[in-house]
């Protein structure tokens, strides 16, 4: 271990010991929030409790950005741009993947990259000092800026994501979990499936050009958290996507239809030889700048978000011991991500249970919480509120949420008030515009 990694773990120790006695109010700080020359958006929370900063880039780049018949490249490139750097356009050597792995471990930071369905992601963490931070800053430029998509590192990765699809492939959830995005999202680029095949497609000169089209600097949004002042901030900024090229015109890129709605329930039974039947019910959701969010919200956590709590657990669980747990949730994203109701049960009361479940989930459209079952849920949501921004990389991920969203900045801020205001007729009302249960889709994989 370096000396530098150990500053940085004590650091760290240090971050979760003060971030611990955190309340509500010191956790929201402000955010500033600005759009360099290049077109960059900043949104900086400059504390100096802690001597680390935590740097998370967001672009649009995520996989409904994938090629048709090219699923999968999103999170193959993101893959791949960890896997070495190419020759440095200020005469820096190449380095392969063990190399820059030893030049991160020397430095004692924390380098990622990462590609949801709307987002590519590049994270960065270090510890505040000027000089450590610069050096920091020129490596994560470089990984940024020109990375060497090596093929002959793409043919074994590509090996080893073919050998875990086939593995998942044996799996019930798998199966379920594809069936079911297929079934809600239609040809929707949210419901791409990726396989040997699309994969098959994909090659390290697809990765350049989405790389050159996409994760160009005007469409960045970066979100910083810890000890720098603006000027620190922004400097940072500038230099972390100083080795992209930056085109002359920033044109917008072309819109994706969004998720259709289902016109007609939608039921699927899928035989499998396990001991448990895997069920899922849903249909898409709502984009996350719906104002519904947090009527919707509270009502998730009445009707299946809440645990042991919930209404689901009470009828499908503990009631009739129909599944040992049950649950419910919203996937908001850019576009309207999934609800759905899962379980798993024995496969010769999965059609008892499906029943149970629908019955419950229309009663709750219908009606709505009650008044108890709402103030508890805000009890609960409230309550833990501060343990959502009570470390620096939970407040990272909150501003860059911020940031990706377009959420107002004093969102933290806001966010009990706005969320102890709604009342039961306003999750009643945001319910019923979101979910058909009589359309919604049901997948059960498991039994003959």
């Amino acid at each position: 271990m370096t000396p530098m990694t150990k500053i940085l773990r004590s650091a760290l120790f240090a971050a979760a010991t003060a971030f611990a006695g955190l309340n509500a109010a010191q956790a929201a700080l402000p955010i500033e929030h600005w759009t360099l020359a290049s077109g960059a958006k900043i949104y900086l929370v400059s504390t100096q409790a802690l001597p680390i900063v935590d740097v998370q880039i967001d672009f649009d780049a995520g996989s409904r950005r994938d090629p048709a018949g090219q699923a999968g490249t999103a999170s193959a490139t993101a893959t791949m741009v960890e896997k070495g750097v190419r020759a440095g356009k200020n005469g820096e050597p190449a380095l392969d993947e063990n190399a820059l792995g030893e030049a991160w471990a020397d430095l004692g930071a924390e380098f990622g990259t990462s590609a949801g369905t709307d987002r590519a992601s590049y994270s960065l963490r270090t510890l505040s000092d000027p000089a450590l931070r610069a050096k920091v800053v020129a490596l994560a430029s470089r990984e940024i800026g020109e990375p060497a998509f090596p093929d002959d590192i793409w043919q074994r990765e590509r090996e080893r994501i073919n050998a875990s699809l086939k593995e998942a492939n044996t799996k019930p959830a798998t199966i379920a979990g594809r069936a079911f995005a297929k079934a809600v999202y239609g040809g929707h680029p949210y419901g791409q499936e990726v396989t040997e095949a699309t994969l098959a497609r994909i090659d390290t000169a697809a990765m350049r050009q989405r790389y050159q089209e996409l994760i160009v600097p005007c469409r960045a949004k970066l979100s910083i958290v810890g000890a720098v002042t603006r000027a620190e901030a922004e400097a940072m900024a500038t230099a972390l996507l100083s080795r992209l090229p930056g085109p002359e015109a920033c044109t917008p890129l072309p819109a994706i239809a969004p998720v259709a709605a289902l016109t007609a329930p939608k039921d699927e039974r899928i035989p499998f030889a396990s001991a448990q039947a895997h069920v899922l019910i849903g249909q898409p959701g709502y984009p996350r700048k719906d104002p519904d969010h947090f009527a919707l919200t509270l009502g998730n956590y009445v009707l299946g978000g809440g645990g042991f709590v919930s209404r689901l657990t009470n009828e499908v669980r503990e009631k009739r011991g129909l599944a040992y747990s049950v649950y419910s949730g919203f996937a908001p994203g850019l576009d309207a991500g999934a609800f759905r109701v899962g379980f798993q049960t024995r496969p010769d009361q999965a059609e008892e249970a499906v029943k149970v479940s629908r019955d419950v989930l229309a009663r709750f459209v219908a009606e709505g919480p009650t008044a108890a079952e709402l103030k508890a849920a805000k009890d609960n949501l409230i309550g833990g509120f501060p343990l959502l921004l009570d470390s620096n990389r939970k407040l990272i991920g909150n501003v860059a949420n911020i940031a990706w969203h377009d959420l107002p900045l004093d969102y933290l801020d806001t966010w009990t008030a706005r969320m102890d205001a709604v009342t039961a007729a306003e999750v009643r009302a945001a319910f019923a515009r979101k979910l058909q249960p009589e359309r919604m889709v049901t997948v059960v994989v498991g039994g003959k």
